[in-house]
């Protein structure tokens, strides 16, 4: 077994070697050709606004166009298999969201294992949910609904940008401490949920703050609270849930970026550096991300892969509590 093990070393050392100056070269090259962001949501929602800002900054400042592809279904895990599934050279990256921390407890028979086949690349942001309704729903604040759901049980339904998502969660985290009964309604991402929400199909939606804000702006959607442990300076007359009558209640969402396993460290690092670089330039801050809607949280591979483990291990718990099944 000794000697197996030396063997392993060794022509681990061998490969460090003869491929580490390859990769190297490759990563000063890169990119040559367009790069993809794969977003496993619909278009219009939260993941996908952020992925296009983002790859239009880069595809001005990488001179090689960034093409954003949505492949929504599956609570964003068709979006993530085909990157998993894709060459490991830093032409294919998965826009991530909560869902990829999410599924493996979710979903027993993944054809993947998230942490081992994929290479983090770097955070993106961090962001509030928003419990918006329709305004015809005769609610005006947290404590409203929880009566109007008690009094209509069995009745009331919550949307949700697919099963396994943050907005999924906050949700049936929403459900579990104020012990109220709502049916799942999942659909491809929020973006598709709102229209139906609007018309009163469907009755509650956790979005994430960019993709609703404009609706309650202008009257389309009513905000009932921000699921952050702060009121949002986006809508600073928005209470949290926990003010209207769920205390203790939070949930949040974040974006990150992974790529296929065996991705070369090289290609990885000159990624993260250009996300720094994005979050670091004024003219983004000023023209495309509201400091008020998003927390940069741009960092180290190593501290995304932390990340995504801690809130693994907290969403793992609401699920295994209200016995929720993947589809």
């Amino acid at each position: 077994m000794h000697a197996a093990r030396s063997l392993s070393l060794v022509l681990g050392l061998a490969w460090a070697s003869v491929f580490a100056p390859q990769a190297a070269v490759a990563a000063e090259k890169y990119p040559v050709r367009p790069i993809r962001f794969i977003a496993g949501f619909l278009p219009g929602g939260a993941v996908d606004i952020t992925a296009r800002i983002m790859a239009e900054w880069l595809s001005s400042d990488l001179g090689q166009q960034v093409v954003v592809e949505n492949r929504g279904g599956s609570g964003g895990n068709i979006g993530a298999q085909s990157v998993i599934n894709s060459p490991p050279d830093g032409y294919t990256i998965l826009f991530v969201a909560p869902n990829n921390a999410i599924s493996a407890s979710l979903y027993k028979r993944l054809a993947f294992d998230f942490i081992r086949d994929t290479a983090p690349v770097a955070g993106i942001m961090r962001l509030t949910n928003i419990m918006v309704v329709p305004p015809s729903l005769p609610v005006k604040t947290v404590a409203d609904f929880i009566a109007y759901a008690k009094a209509n049980a069995g009745k009331v339904s919550f949307a949700s940008s697919g099963n396994g998502t943050s907005v999924h969660l906050s949700g049936e985290l929403f459900k579990a401490m104020t012990g109220i009964e709502m049916v799942h309604v999942p659909y491809r991402g929020s973006a598709g949920a709102i229209p139906d929400l609007m018309t009163a199909k469907v009755h509650v939606l956790f979005d994430n703050l960019p993709g609703s804000i404009e609706f309650v702006r202008t009257g389309k959607l009513r905000a009932l609270g921000v699921t952050t442990a702060t009121r949002s300076d986006a809508l600073p007359d928005v209470p949290t849930v926990a003010e209207g009558g769920v205390p203790g209640y939070r949930s949040v969402s974040w974006f990150g970026l992974f790529a296929p396993a065996g991705t070369p460290r090289p290609v990885v690092d000159k990624i993260n550096g250009e996300v720094r670089r994005f979050f670091a330039d004024p003219a983004v801050v000023k023209n495309f991300l509201d400091p008020q809607l998003f927390e940069p949280i741009a960092g180290t591979p190593e501290q995304l892969t932390e990340y995504l483990g801690s809130e693994a291990q907290k969403w793992s718990k609401v699920i295994h509590d209200a016995n929720i099944k993947g589809e």
